[in-house]
C-alpha cells in the first residue's frame, strides 16, 4: 500500500487516542447507547443505564443521514444539546456523527469525539475539516470499501495534524439478506499488521439483530479489537431510528460482563508464562 504513509504501521507501536475518559488503543473500550437522540428523559436515562453498566462513552446521533428522506433525520442543535446534559450528568465523554463540514467547529463544542459516518467515508472535505479540529475522529469502514480505501480517508484526517484517528468497522454490503451487513472481523487483525490505529467494531450496524450482537462482540476481544460500539435504549419498542437492532439496558448490563470477563481471561493467557526476576 504505498499510498499509505501517516497510518502505516512500518514498526510503530499501537496509538492510544484519548476522547475525554476513554481509552482507545490500549485495553477494550466499550461505546455504547442510542441510535438516535429523541428526548432529554430517554437519552439521560439510557446514559445512565450504561454508564451503571460500565460504558466507557456515551452515543447518540443528533444528526441522522438515513436511506428514506421521510425518515427521523435528528434533531440537530438541540440534540446536541441534549447529548451534553446526559454527559454531563453520567460523567460519560461523547461520540456523535458530523454531517456536513459547516457543522464541525459547533458540533465539536459538544463532543468528545467526532464520527464520520459509513456514508461520508469518502467525503474529502468532511475529512480535512475533522482533521482541522484536533479533535479525535471515529472513521467507519464505507459499506463497500476495501482495507485500502479505508486507509486513505484515515491518511486525509492525519494529514490535516491530527493523530486521534480510531477506525471502526460495522460489516460491508454483500448478497446475504439474514443480517444487515457481513461483519469483517477479519478485517481487525488485518488492520493491526497494516495500521497503526486503534480498531473497535460496530456489530449492532453489521448484524442487524440483538441476539447476534452479544457473540459478535465476544468476538471483537477475540481478534485483537480495541472496542465495541453498541444500541443501547432504555425502550426499544419505541425508538425512532434501529429499534430492532438496540440492546435493552438489562440486556447491555449482562453483555458487559461477558465482555470484562472474556477481557480479563484474555489477559491472564497473555501474562501466562512471562519470566519474573
Amino acid at each position: 500500500m504505498k499510498n499509505i504513509k501517516l497510518a502505516a504501521r512500518e514498526g510503530r507501536p499501537t496509538s492510544v487516542v484519548k476522547a475525554g475518559t476513554a481509552t482507545f488503543g490500549t485495553g477494550f473500550a466499550v461505546i455504547a447507547g442510542p441510535c438516535a437522540v429523541e428526548t432529554e428523559e430517554q437519552t439521560v436515562a439510557t446514559a445512565r443505564g450504561v454508564k451503571a453498566a460500565g460504558a466507557d462513552m456515551l452515543r447518540g446521533g443528533a444528526f441522522k443521514p438515513r436511506t428514506s428522506p421521510y425518515a427521523f433525520q435528528g434533531h440537530g442543535m438541540a440534540g446536541l444539546k441534549i447529548l451534553g446534559i446526559a454527559g454531563a450528568e453520567t460523567g460519560l465523554p461523547i461520540v456523535t456523527e458530523v454531517v456536513d463540514p459547516r457543522d464541525v467547529s459547533w458540533v465539536a463544542e459538544y463532543a468528545d469525539m467526532l464520527q464520520i459516518g459509513t456514508r461520508n467515508m469518502q467525503n474529502f472535505a468532511l475529512l480535512k475539516e475533522v482533521g482541522q479540529s484536533g479533535k479525535p475522529v471515529m472513521l467507519k469502514r464505507g459499506m463497500y470499501s476495501t482495507l485500502e480505501e479505508w486507509l486513505n480517508c484515515a491518511e486525509y484526517i492525519l494529514g490535516e495534524g491530527n493523530p486521534n484517528v480510531i477506525l471502526c468497522e460495522r460489516g460491508i454490503r454483500s448478497f446475504e439478506q439474514y443480517t444487515r451487513n457481513t461483519l469483517d472481523l477479519s478485517a481487525v487483525p488485518a488492520l493491526a499488521e497494516l495500521t497503526h490505529l486503534p480498531v473497535i467494531v460496530d456489530p449492532s450496524h453489521a448484524t442487524g439483530r440483538p441476539a447476534l450482537i452479544g457473540p459478535m462482540s465476544m468476538a471483537s476481544v477475540a481478534v485483537g479489537g480495541h472496542g465495541v460500539m453498541v444500541e443501547v435504549h432504555c425502550n426499544p419498542a419505541e425508538a425512532l431510528c434501529d429499534a430492532k437492532q438496540a440492546l435493552t439496558i438489562d440486556e447491555f448490563g449482562k453483555l458487559m460482563r461477558r465482555l470484562r470477563g472474556l477481557e480479563r481471561f484474555l489477559a491472564e493467557q497473555d501474562t501466562e508464562g512471562e519470566v519474573t526476576e
